[in-house]
């Protein structure tokens, strides 16, 4: 047997070798997918009478929903449309429940921002806002709340596997020099210091090996602001595809996947 058939070639690169049945994804039990509307599976209506467009939260439609189809694992949803990493460790984790430790995942996926950067217009921040003794002195800035939240996280489930999130290009026909361009290129870059900045931290960088959303991704994709059930399953295809190859280029870095949360050494 080539045992390395189910590793990876030196060369391959992210979202090169796509899955459709969770890949390596599959090995963990429960996901907890942390995140805005992108994560909730939220859809977008238009009435043209009223001018007014409606928001809706359809949790079974969302990427985490569909991963937990295709790999056969529990995925938790903690998100919600509009979220921002301020207001979820401020207040709505905690009313929801979501800091349990019941809930407790062996993986966390995370991915929040554009509520963030471009309804906020919260800084970025630096990586010196994170207080490493104490994530309550944070700076007030994305990078100290999005650093608060993992470590919230990483409090409960010490040896939990986190994947953060990029966002993906939008090419709507302006260049890099354009705002919402340098605003997303800098945010990829925020999350992978933060991604060698914490320990078991990955990054699922979509900014860089995902197809830029264009007009035409748009079209297939996407229905008004939100996406269509078939983006959302395009993204769940992706991110399962992008932890699969994770997995298979770091092995050694997965073998106690079982004992995450179970107390054994």
């Amino acid at each position: 047997m080539n045992q390395y058939r189910y590793t990876a070639p030196t060369d391959e690169k992210p979202l090169e070798h796509m899955v459709k049945d969770g890949g390596y994804t599959s090995i963990f039990r429960t996901i907890a997918c942390v995140g805005d509307s992108m994560a909730s599976g939220e859809f977008e209506t238009f009435d043209p009478e009223t001018k007014e467009h409606h928001f809706y939260d359809m949790f079974p439609y969302s990427w985490g929903q569909y991963i937990a189809r295709m790999a056969g694992c529990t995925v938790h949803n903690f998100s919600r449309g509009g979220m921002t990493a301020m207001e979820y460790c401020k207040t709505y984790a905690e009313e929801k429940g979501w800091w349990d430790p019941a809930l407790a995942a062996q993986a966390y996926i995370v991915g929040m921002g554009a509520n963030d950067l471009f309804g906020l217009r919260q800084p970025l921040g630096e990586m010196s806002d994170i207080n490493p003794e104490d994530p309550e002195q944070n700076a007030d800035t994305f990078t100290g709340w999005f650093a608060r939240l993992i470590m919230r996280y990483k409090a409960i489930q010490p040896d939990a596997k986190f994947f953060l999130l990029t966002m993906p290009r939008e090419d709507r026909g302006h260049g890099e020099d354009h705002p919402m361009s340098r605003i997303l290129a800098d945010y990829a870059a925020r999350i992978r210091e933060l991604a060698e900045y914490f320990d078991n931290t990955y990054v699922i960088d979509l900014h860089t090996y995902a197809p830029p959303q264009d007009k035409d991704y748009f079209h297939l994709f996407y229905l008004h602001g939100h996406m269509s059930p078939m983006g959302y399953r395009v993204v769940a295809e992706q991110i399962c595809s992008y932890m699969d190859y994770i997995i298979r280029h770091n092995p050694r870095d997965f073998v106690n996947v079982p004992f995450i949360g179970k107390g054994i050494m």
